[in-house]
């Protein structure tokens, strides 16, 4: 077995863990600056450095190790909000008094949790969402935030991403709407609560369908963006800093 480790700025773990996976790494640990891939020997370690040349690998070899069990002590569940416990698959912790699980996707991007513009946006929909909200999710990778809606008691969730992949995974999600497709797709006047965990780019070329969808009062979103790079055309809304990450919270248009 080998390793390498893969130097990563803040905020690109999830994309990056995401490659490994795809990759078929056995295992994936965080370390101080990056992330440590473990493969076993059938991996051609050479593809792999080529792979991830840029993120500056470096290789080493591995003692034999339960890596799959070291992956799960790196996921440790984790409190978000004032109401969320994320946890894998394969914790079987009970959520604290007051919380709820929500399952997360270690091997997905922006399906940990631990991304700063994912818990701005879990955190928002706390806030606005009601029972009997409907909520539309633009962009739903995993599906985290889809589901988060439909655990605070939102009568109906409809989620939709441009990745088929993303949205086959996302399905596991019992009781939401998934389509791989956009926001075109949605009738007009339909959500109380929109939320956009993607680029500033794609939330600016969205702005006419998100007025569209949003009933009136409703509440739109959005995050996904650095604070440098906020979306123009949105007006004055509530702005919520983690990190170098926003999230941006709209009400009118």
């Amino acid at each position: 077995m080998f390793s390498i480790f893969l130097r990563c700025p803040p905020g690109e773990e999830d994309g990056l863990t995401a490659e490994l996976w795809e990759q078929n790494t056995a295992g994936i640990v965080e370390e101080p600056g990056g992330l440590r891939a473990f493969f076993d020997d059938e991996v051609s370690e050479p593809d792999v450095l080529r792979r991830f040349s840029n993120h500056a690998p470096e290789l080493r070899r591995e003692p034999d190790t339960d890596w799959e069990q070291a992956t799960r002590d790196a996921w440790p569940p984790m409190l978000v909000g004032e109401r969320f416990f994320l946890a894998p698959p394969w914790c079987n912790d009970l959520p604290p008094d007051g919380r709820m699980l929500l399952e997360i996707e270690p091997g997905m991007a922006c399906g940990t949790g631990r991304h700063p513009a994912t818990q701005l946006c879990l955190e928002a929909l706390e806030r606005y969402v009601r029972p009997g909200s409907t909520v539309v999710d633009v962009g739903t990778g995993s599906g985290i935030l889809a589901e988060a809606a439909r655990l605070l008691e939102a009568a109906r969730v409809v989620a939709c991403d441009i990745d088929y992949d993303a949205v086959a995974i996302a399905r596991r999600r019992a009781g939401i709407e998934f389509f791989a497709g956009s926001l075109d797709a949605v009738s007009a006047s339909t959500a109380d609560v929109i939320v956009a965990n993607i680029n500033s780019e794609t939330n600016e070329r969205l702005l006419g369908e998100f007025e569209r969808v949003r009933r009136p009062g409703g509440v739109l979103i959005l995050s996904g963006f650095p604070e440098w790079d906020i979306p123009e055309g949105f007006g004055d809304g509530e702005v919520k800093h983690r990190e170098e990450w926003v999230c941006l919270i709209v009400s009118e248009l």
